[in-house]
């Protein structure tokens, strides 16, 4: 099977979500909790079946999902929180509450502070660093007396940030600090 795929190309039928859409929001308005199938994927989020409502579609969109993690699989339950409908394709957007309770930790960092951290990758462009969960940073190792040799993976190091880019999800790093 395909990384992404429509609902309907997993052995479910599609619902008939337009005649069940007056019902749908009622029986699922804003704020309410669900439970469910993921029953397809693709690059802008995930569609689900939702418990004890056959004709509803709910769709899980990537724009609201942590940088730092994945679309859920095909076939996995899910639990989340209706968010918005919409009325044009009778969908129920749902934040996934794995989602809803990872907190972005990238806003904590500050240029010029120092932090620990252990090495998680060695590139040929520098050391990249994990800082918190989810959130890395990479020394650049550049100069004539630099090598990434004297590093390995796992080791710990204190490093200092140097710019925060929480457009990007980056963070480049000064080190390593004695």
């Amino acid at each position: 099977m395909s990384e992404y795929s429509w609902p309907g190309e997993n052995g479910r039928g599609m619902p008939d979500a337009a005649s069940a859409w007056t019902e749908t929001v009622c029986g699922l308005p804003v704020g309410t909790r669900i439970t469910g199938e993921v029953v397809g994927r693709q690059p802008f989020g995930v569609f689900l079946s939702i418990d004890n409502r056959p004709d509803a579609v709910g769709l899980a969109r990537i724009d609201r999902m942590p940088r730092c993690m994945e679309l859920p699989t095909v076939g996995q339950c899910v639990t989340g929180e209706v968010v918005w409908h919409a009325d044009h394709n009778h969908q129920v957007g749902v934040a996934l509450g794995e989602w809803a309770e990872h907190e972005d930790l990238l806003p904590r960092f500050r240029v010029g502070q120092v932090v620990g951290g252990f090495i998680t990758k060695i590139a040929s462009i520098g050391v990249f660093v994990r800082l918190a969960h989810c959130v890395e940073g990479l020394v650049s190792i550049t100069g004539p007396a630099a090598s990434s040799e004297s590093f390995r993976e796992g080791q710990e190091m204190t490093v200092q940030i140097v710019m925060v880019d929480p457009e990007w999800n980056r963070i480049l790093l000064a080190g390593p600090l004695p």
